[in-house]
C-alpha cells in the first residue's frame, strides 16, 4: 500500500497530531507505510476534556440501555462490512496473515454485537430488604475511561475495550499501540460514523498514538480519568497499577504469560500434534496465551517431539498478504531481534534447537522481519527460556513423569494465563484443568475465544477480567437506593 500520511481522531476531530511522528512499517518488506503524528500531552488533555462533556451529554447521558445497545449494533455492522478492509490494513501493519485477520475484524464486530445483547439484557437487583426500606443495586457509569492497547492484534483489543465502555455509558481514549496505529484509526473512523448517524457526541471516542512513555502516561495520569484498561507487558502493567492506586481508580491489567501445554499418553496424537502447532505458531507466537511451554509425558515424548519437528519445518512462511503463508513476519525487526536474542541465549543454556532458530534464507525473506518456527529441548523448566516471555514462535520441549511432576512444574512460572490439556481421559482433564493455575484452560482444543465467556489471568499475567456479560459492569459504579416504607420517624430523632 502506497505510504500516506494518517490524521488522528482528537475530541471528535480528525487532524493531524503535534507529537512526534511514528512511522508505521510493513514488516514482511521493510517499508514504511504511513507516518503519523502522534498525540501530544495536551492533546489528551483536550480530549480528556472533550470526553468528559460529552460523558455528561444528555443526547448521551439521558440514554437508556436498549438505546446505546443501538450504538453498538451500528458500530457492529460497520465493522463486519468493513472487515475486509480492516483485514488488509492489520496485515499490512502487523504482517499477520489475512486469513487471521479478517478472523480478527469479524471477532471485532461480534464483541460489539454480543455487548450490545449484553446490554439490553443486563439486570439491576432489588436486594433482599432488612427493614422498612426497599433496597435496591444500580449501576452508573464511571465518565471517562482510558484503553492502552498492544500491538499484536490491534483491533480485536480495541473492541474488548471500547465495546464495553461505551455499553457503561462512558466516554473512551483509546492508545493504539506506536507499532500499529493503523486499524485502530480506521475502526475510530468507523465509530465515528455511527456516532454522526445517531446524532451522538463525537467526543465519546479519541483515538491518541504514540508512545506508552509519553501518550499512555498522559492518559493514566489524567485526573479526569476514572478507569484504565491496559493489555501489555507486565513491567508496564505493574507502573500503570501503581499510578492507577494512586489516584484510587480501577484498573484491569491483561499482561504475559508463559502458558504450558500438556500431551499426555492417551491423548489423541494426531489432534494433538495440531493443536500444539497451532497454540505456538500461529499468530508467529505473538500471543499473550502462546503455548510456548510443551510438557509431554516421557513414554511418548521422544516420537512426539520428533513428529512435532517434522511438521513444524514443513510450516509454510511468507507474507501475510500469500494466501498460502502460514507464519508470516514478526511484527517489526527490533522484535524479531529481541526473540533471536531469546533463542541465542538459550543455546548459552544448552539448548538443543531440534528446527529453526535462525531467519529463513532467501531473497523473498530478504528485507522482512521473518523467523523460523523455532523447537527447543534440552533445558529443565528452570532455564531462562522456559520462564521468560519470548512472544515469538519459540516452544521448548520438556518431558514430565507423573501427574504430580507435570504440576509442579506447569506451575512453576510467574505467569499464569492460559493452559492447553490434550487427553482423551476426561477425569485426567478435569483434574488437571482445576489444578493449573492459569485463567483458561482449552482440553483438546486451543486459542478458541468467545465474547461471552470471561478472560483473565492470575499472578504476573493480570488483575481483573474481560469479555462476558460482566464486562459491563467492570466499567461502571455501583450504587445501592434505599427507598424507606415507614411512616415511624427513626427512633433516635424522638
Amino acid at each position: 500500500m502506497p505510504r500516506t500520511a494518517h490524521e488522528i481522531l482528537i475530541a471528535g476531530h480528525w487532524r493531524r497530531g503535534t507529537g512526534e511522528p511514528i512511522d508505521t512499517v510493513d514488516p514482511a518488506t521493510g517499508q514504511v507505510l504511513a507516518t503519523v503524528h502522534s498525540a501530544s500531552p495536551e492533546e489528551v488533555d483536550e480530549a480528556a476534556q472533550a470526553a468528559a462533556r460529552a460523558a455528561a451529554d444528555p443526547s448521551w447521558r439521558d440514554l437508556l440501555p436498549h438505546e446505546r445497545a443501538e450504538l453498538l449494533y451500528r458500530i457492529a455492522d460497520l465493522t463486519e462490512q468493513s472487515a475486509d478492509e480492516l483485514s488488509r490494513l492489520q496485515t499490512a501493519d502487523t504482517g499477520k496473515t489475512l486469513t487471521e485477520t479478517k478472523a480478527l475484524a469479524l471477532s471485532a464486530a461480534g464483541t460489539f454485537r454480543f455487548t450490545g445483547a449484553a446490554l439490553e439484557t443486563a439486570e439491576e437487583s432489588l436486594t433482599p430488604s432488612r427493614g422498612p426500606y426497599v433496597t435496591m443495586s444500580v449501576y452508573e457509569p464511571i465518565g471517562v475511561v482510558g484503553a492502552i492497547n498492544p500491538w499484536n492484534s490491534p483491533v480485536a483489543s480495541d473492541a474488548q475495550k471500547i465495546a464495553p465502555a461505551l455499553a457503561a455509558g462512558n466516554a473512551v481514549l483509546l492508545k493504539p499501540a506506536a507499532w500499529t496505529p493503523l486499524v485502530s484509526l480506521a475502526l475510530g473512523r468507523i465509530i465515528t460514523r455511527a456516532l454522526d448517524e445517531l446524532g451522538l457526541p463525537r467526543a465519546l471516542l479519541s483515538v491518541l498514538p504514540g508512545s506508552g512513555r509519553v501518550v499512555g502516561d498522559a492518559i493514566v495520569r489524567h485526573p479526569l480519568v476514572g478507569r484504565i484498561g491496559f493489555t501489555g507487558g507486565t513491567g508496564t502493567g505493574r507502573s500503570i497499577a501503581a499510578a492507577a492506586a494512586q489516584k484510587l481508580i480501577p484498573a484491569s491489567l491483561e499482561l504475559g504469560g508463559k502458558s504450558p501445554t500438556i500431551v499426555r499418553a492417551d491423548a489423541d496424537l494426531e489432534l494433538a500434534l495440531s493443536g500444539v502447532l497451532f497454540g505456538i505458531f500461529s499468530s508467529s507466537g505473538q500471543s499473550c496465551i502462546a503455548g510456548s511451554r510443551l510438557f509431554v509425558a516421557r513414554e511418548i515424548y521422544d516420537s512426539f517431539v520428533d513428529e512435532l519437528v517434522a511438521r513444524a519445518t514443513k510450516l509454510r512462511v511468507g507474507p501475510g498478504t500469500d494466501p498460502d503463508t502460514q507464519v508470516g513476519p514478526l511484527v517489526h525487526h527490533r522484535h524479531r531481534d529481541d526473540v533471536a536474542a531469546h533463542v541465542e541465549r538459550s543455546r548459552a543454556e544448552g539448548a538443543d534447537v531440534l528446527c529453526g532458530g535462525s531467519a529463513p534464507d532467501g531473497e523473498r525473506f530478504r528485507d522482512g522481519a521473518y523467523y523460523l518456527p523455532t523447537v527447543l529441548d534440552g533445558v529443565p523448566n528452570s532455564a531462562a527460556i522456559c520462564q521468560e516471555e519470548v512472544f515469538g514462535p519459540v516452544l521448548v520441549a520438556l518431558p514430565y513423569d507423573d501427574e504430580d511432576d507435570l504440576v509442579r512444574q506447569a506451575n512453576d512460572t510467574v505467569y499464569g494465563l492460559a493452559c492447553g490439556i490434550w487427553t482423551r481421559d476426561h477425569r485426567a482433564a478435569w483434574r488437571l484443568a482445576r489444578r493449573i493455575d492459569a485463567g483458561t484452560v482449552w482440553i483438546n482444543t486451543y486459542k478458541q475465544f468467545s465474547a461471552s465467556t470471561p478472560f483473565s489471568g492470575t499472578k504476573d499475567s493480570g488483575l481483573g477480567t474481560e469479555k462476558g456479560r460482566e464486562a459491563i459492569r467492570s466499567y461502571q459504579r455501583q450504587k445501592s437506593l434505599y427507598w424507606g416504607t415507614s411512616d415511624v420517624p427513626l427512633p433516635w430523632a424522638n
